[in-house]
């Protein structure tokens, strides 16, 4: 049999894998085949996801065991060279954390060992040389310094999994991995950083689980700093614990336990003499997984820090999606540089995050208000005569009108959404605020609001059973609260997988509090239809997006504590940090906060709207979208001619348009942009990047009738053609893609598509036929 002639399967099947079993590998436990690593990016169009971009699959992953790999194999059809699916395999290795690479069209292997055991980096070797399980084990464990058989006990040790659980993605079992590793070295701070929505909590059982069951960690205590982040886990991702796990309350230790769950607050006092922690022995701990670390453990003075050094021989891990690094609070100062970190940017990409757009809206009166002569608030009391902007606003001056207007706009937003029942969370400045917005949006939705009394709720902790309220707004299940306004109680560690809209009424300095924010949409729930999510941004909260650390290692980040908010989730004898200290007003003594000023009478209007989407390479588009896919175009077709040309070879128009798309260009944002629903995406494109005069659909196909071309065909293949002609005007060139296109209407009016393709004397004549009328359609002018 020629090599040469056969599938990539076939190479896979006759030479890869009895190769792979020949040195020694399982082919049930040790071998996996088309092994998913990514989903695909969410590509979004219009208000609706049209599709995913491409997944990522690894020809072959070898593994240790179940969960630790070890190898990536890249295979190719013998027509390619032997190292022709190199360029794959390092990629695909480098996601997973793996040295070795390997690239093989059945021939042979071409390796690439980033150990470096055989004196070169790549090396060619036959299908006979393949090297067994434990010669990649050996150079794998020498490589990360792991040869002491303790060390290779820890890593060993299997992920959890029963019929409850799912398997870890790529990251989150890299994650693990190099916990454990860390670990096995003898590493006793650690630091992880992985993006809100990629499974801190998950990740972290299975890292807790690896470490108990395998001995190296006997006790462990989870410390977080609000009920629901270690009540979610109790009741979830830690449930195998059993009866191994206990949550500490009331100030209440019991020693019986292995895993034992807390907050801060319910460790700790203000009275040295009643703190919980100290009921255990230094020594009692053997790791502590700080959850949402850049909060209270990063203030080196805290008394959250003060837990941590009390048990000085645990090992500390560190769990968050925004490390903070000043020189007040730095993760790094005490965990260290993150061992590892799992980036939105990287979420995205990867399509286990949702991509996101910005509507950034500016009001009049933002610019600047200044009250007149003698006017009067609320109170009938004179305003102070200044100039009023966006740091006053909500803070010490009400604009009424302006809540109004952003109520107006939200309301209006969810109606073109077409979606009334979408998941919306309004950050306000402190609860005042909240409660006003609140008032607002009921007005705004009075027919919702009387169908569903809690359409439009505020979710601040002086609510009644807010933590109630809480857990209905994030179940997906329920579909109430539909809008809830907000301070700071949503700000983070709550998981709202199906929220669609934020909306930023409030200013923003703090880098890592804005990423907090932006991650409670950031989850992707395709059950409830929930892909990507819009930022609403009437602060220019969204100017961070610019900042270079946004999706990278933070460098001199102002951390904002909470204002209003009981951080402690009111955990019975726990105690709730202090509250920020009451600014000293000039003139005299501290008369306390500055009462906010209210004017009914100033009327608000929406000055501009621009509309921002996230690019392909993790940032904001700022430029138009007009210049921006004019300068993406012409990047890769540099005139007019070699768009043509590449217009004219693809197979069909949706393979130029999944190519483009890979290339950067939101096609489905443009189109939507330009509302002109008449023309071709081809003559969008011709007349945004060339500047050529657009014609309609109609327009084209009225062009090619009036050509000679139908000439040639008698009259019953014609009236084929010019039914075709009229399905591409109505639809475009999807119209004419769909393999059953003779069995649609108008065409299966004509007869059936056996009759129909016999007009033109057979099925080759007729994809002749239809191949020139496509290529007739996109003739230049």
């Amino acid at each position: 049999m020629d090599k040469k002639l056969l599938s990539e399967r076939d190479i896979c099947s006759k030479y890869i894998t009895p190769s792979l079993q020949q040195a020694g590998w399982d082919l049930h436990r040790q071998i996996r085949e088309e092994v998913t690593l990514t989903v695909g990016r969410v590509q979004v169009r219009g208000n609706n996801m049209h599709q995913r971009g491409n997944k990522l699959f690894a020809d072959y992953v070898l593994y240790q065991q179940p969960g630790v790999p070890l190898a990536v194999v890249e295979a190719k059809d013998n027509k390619h060279a032997i190292g022709a699916g190199m360029r794959q395999a390092l990629d695909y290795a480098q996601l997973l954390d793996v040295p070795f690479a390997y690239s093989s069209n059945g021939d042979g292997f071409l390796e690439h060992d980033l150990t470096q055991a055989n004196g070169v980096l790549e090396r060619q070797i036959s299908l006979d040389e393949f090297p067994s399980p434990q010669e990649l084990w050996q150079r794998y464990c020498r490589y990360k310094g792991l040869e002491q058989p303790e060390q290779q006990k820890l890593l060993n040790q299997p992920f959890y999994q029963d019929s409850t659980t799912h398997e870890p993605r790529y990251y989150q079992a890299v994650a693990v991995n190099k916990t454990a590793e860390a670990v096995a070295r003898g590493q006793k701070r650690l630091l992880l950083v992985m993006a809100t929505g990629t499974g801190k909590t998950y990740t972290a059982f299975q890292i807790i689980h690896r470490l108990w069951k395998a001995g190296a960690k006997k006790r462990i205590l989870f410390l977080a700093d609000r009920n629901i982040l270690i009540d979610q886990p109790y009741r979830g991702d830690f449930r195998p614990f059993g009866d191994s796990m206990t949550l500490v309350k009331n100030h209440h230790v019991d020693h019986a336990y292995e895993i034992y769950l807390a907050l801060y607050q319910g460790l700790s006092s203000n009275d040295p003499e009643a703190e919980a922690y100290k009921q255990f022995s230094p020594g009692f701990f053997d790791l502590i997984v700080v959850d949402e670390c850049h909060r209270g453990s990063s203030a080196a003075d805290s008394r959250w820090r003060a837990i941590l050094d009390y048990f000085p021989t645990a090992t500390h891990l560190g769990l968050t999606a925004t490390p903070s690094n000043d020189e007040d609070r730095s993760n790094y100062d005490y965990f260290g540089r993150p061992i590892y970190t799992y980036s939105l940017k990287q979420g995205i990409a990867d399509g286990f995050l949702a991509p996101y757009k910005v509507v950034r809206v500016q009001l009049d009166r933002d610019l600047s208000w200044r009250p007149e002569v003698g006017q009067k608030d609320s109170n009938g009391s004179e305003v102070e005569d200044r100039e009023y902007n966006l740091s006053d606003y909500d803070r010490t001056l009400v604009l009424e009108k302006r809540t109004e207007k952003i109520a107006e706009r939200v309301t209006q937003f969810l109606h073109a959404l077409g979606d009334r029942y979408a998941k919306t969370i309004v950050f306000c400045i402190d609860r005042e605020h909240a409660s006003r917005m609140r008032t607002a949006l009921v007005n705004r939705n009075q027919g919702m609001v009387h169908q569903h009394p809690e359409y439009v709720m505020q979710l601040t902790s002086d609510q009644p059973n807010y933590l109630g309220w809480v857990e209905r707004f994030t179940e997906p299940k329920d579909p109430m609260p539909v809008i809830v306004t907000t301070s700071k109680l949503l700000t983070t560690g709550v998981d709202t997988k199906t929220v669609k809209v934020i909306v930023l009424d409030a200013p923003i300095s703090s880098l890592t509090e804005f990423k907090q924010i932006i991650g409670r949409g950031t989850r992707i729930d395709e059950k409830h239809k929930k892909f990507f999510f819009t930022i609403l941004d009437f602060r220019n909260a969204t100017r961070l997006f610019a900042d270079p650390n946004f999706d990278g290692e933070p460098e001199d980040v102002i951390e904002v504590e909470p204002e209003d908010e009981d951080m402690s989730g009111a955990v019975s004898g726990g105690t709730p940090p202090a509250s920020p200290p009451v600014p000293v007003l000039p003139g005299g003594p501290n008369p306390g906060p500055r009462p906010k000023v209210y004017v009914r009478d100033v009327p608000v209007s929406v000055l501009r709207e621009q509309v921002q989407y996230y690019g392909p390479d993790g940032r904001l588009i700022t430029e138009s979208l007009l210049d921006y896919t004019r300068r993406r175009l012409r990047n890769h077709y540099a005139d007019l001619t070699d768009f043509l040309a590449r217009w004219r070879t693809a197979d069909n128009p949706q393979q130029l348009v999944q190519e483009l798309e890979a290339h950067g260009l939101l096609l489905a944002e443009l189109q939507e942009q330009a509302n002109q629903p008449d023309l071709d995406l081809f003559d969008l494109l011709c007349h945004v990047a060339y500047d050529q005069p657009p014609l309609t659909r109609r327009q084209r196909a009225e062009r090619v009738r009036r050509r000679d071309y139908f000439e040639r065909f008698g009259a019953p293949a014609r009236q084929v053609l010019d039914l075709l002609l009229d399905k591409y005007t109505d639809e475009g060139p999807a119209g004419l893609e769909s393999p059953n296109v003779l069995t649609l209407d108008p065409l299966r009016d004509l007869g059936t598509p056996t009759e129909l393709v016999r007009r033109f004397g057979g099925s080759q004549q007729f994809a002749a036929a239809l191949h020139e009328l496509r290529t007739g359609l996109y003739q230049a002018s």
